[in-house]
């Protein structure tokens, strides 16, 4: 029976329940070279929150790419994935971290979109000036078209702005 003596405030002594095993040296030779050596293998995840029941969409393979995603999604949540993986290509060990994104003013995602309604032709802009140069060009080049303009969010759609013209 062995004895192992354990620092602290009383220098606590715990019975050892079973002896150490023994050591290979040909496995531990191997492992300095890197045969047997445990690799770790991460990946990124887009998440909305760190309870267990949480959408998360991915994987990635950058954080970069997760957080865009995520910046798209309006999740507030990047999740990283570690798997240490074994000699065997097994999973020995899952690590998952949360990373909260800082948060930045918020920001509509909106898109603007142009569509003659004579001929159906149309386009998507950025800038409202883009739409209005498209709309403009259009109805240069075509006589009597009439383009209509629509905006698009993720929270409320797409929907038409009826008197754009007269507002410019």
């Amino acid at each position: 029976m062995s004895y192992i003596v354990r620092p602290g405030p009383f220098n606590c002594i715990a019975k050892r329940s079973r002896p150490r095993p023994r050591r290979d040296p040909s496995r531990e030779r191997l492992a300095r070279r890197g045969r047997y050596m445990a690799y770790k293998e991460t990946f990124w995840m887009a998440c909305d929150s760190t309870e267990q029941m949480r959408a998360e969409y991915g994987p990635f393979h950058t954080r970069a790419e997760a957080e865009e995603e995520a910046r798209k999604l309006g999740f507030q949540y990047l999740l990283r994935y570690e798997h240490i993986i074994g000699e065997n290509d097994d999973i020995q060990e899952v690590r998952c971290v949360f990373l909260e994104l800082p948060k930045q003013g918020v920001r509509m995602i909106r898109k603007l979109h142009t569509r003659c309604a004579t001929c159906g032709e149309s386009a998507v802009h950025d800038e409202p000036w883009q739409a209005e140069v498209w709309a403009d060009i259009h109805e240069f080049e075509h006589s009597r078209h009439r383009v209509r303009l629509f905006e698009q969010t993720r929270a409320e759609g797409l929907k038409e702005i009826g008197d754009w013209r007269e507002c410019a």
